[in-house]
């Protein structure tokens, strides 16, 4: 049987569709209608019910969506109904910023090791975690059974970063450094290059004078 490939736009809508139904939802509304979702997150209803019909039927016709039930599904479909751990790698400005975004534990991804090459960080404690030398990643990811990694270190040692991951048993990285990162087939993997995602935003205003 032939399997259903889900458009990553779709993945994408579905989290920000998780995160407009909590808001709701600590406001007391019971239900809601796919037009209702489509005005709170900017997309037609249409585009609501496309994205839910991949999954199966949510809803009843004429009556709407029970918001804490379709909030459930969604959560399931991204996988959010468990706690996920996750290794940060790399304590500069970025790393930093990112061990303290609160939004990682609220969805349900919790930081459990924290690793830098840096002597005066190693021994530190951030947000609760202590800081870990390199040399002990594999051991400690592997040992907390660590399912997602982020690589936030220069582009020179990334390469050498995700090999220590992918040997640990990660199945999933979020990748901040610059350049390729080669990792086998079975191993997510997302490229996050900030500079590249300006590029874009200048390129889009600057196409408008064209």
């Amino acid at each position: 049987m032939k399997t259903l490939k889900i458009p990553e736009a779709t993945i994408i809508r579905l989290s920000v569709y998780s995160r407009y139904l909590t808001e709701v939802d600590r406001k007391g509304i019971i239900t809601i209608s796919s037009g209702e979702v489509a005005e709170g997150v900017g997309v037609s209803p249409a585009q609501v019910r496309k994205d839910l019909a991949y999954f199966g039927e949510f809803g009843t016709r004429g009556v709407g969506y029970n918001v804490k039930d379709l909030h459930r599904h969604i959560l399931k479909i991204l996988g959010l109904a468990q706690d996920w751990s996750v290794t940060l790698i790399g304590l500069g400005n970025l790393g930093l910023a990112l061990n303290s975004y609160k939004g990682f534990r609220e969805r349900g991804f919790i930081i459990t090791s924290v690793f830098d090459n840096d002597p005066q960080k190693v021994g530190t404690i951030v947000n609760g975690v202590e800081v870990m030398p390199i040399e002990q990643l594999e051991e400690i990811v592997a040992a907390n059974k660590t399912q997602i990694g982020i690589i936030a270190v220069p582009s020179a040692v990334a390469q050498d970063i995700a090999d220590k991951l992918v040997v640990s048993g990660v199945k999933a990285i979020l990748n901040f450094a610059p350049g390729v990162l080669n990792v086998p087939p079975e191993v997510e993997l997302r490229n996050v290059d900030l500079a590249v995602n300006l590029e874009v935003l200048t390129f889009n205003v600057g196409a408008q004078r064209f």
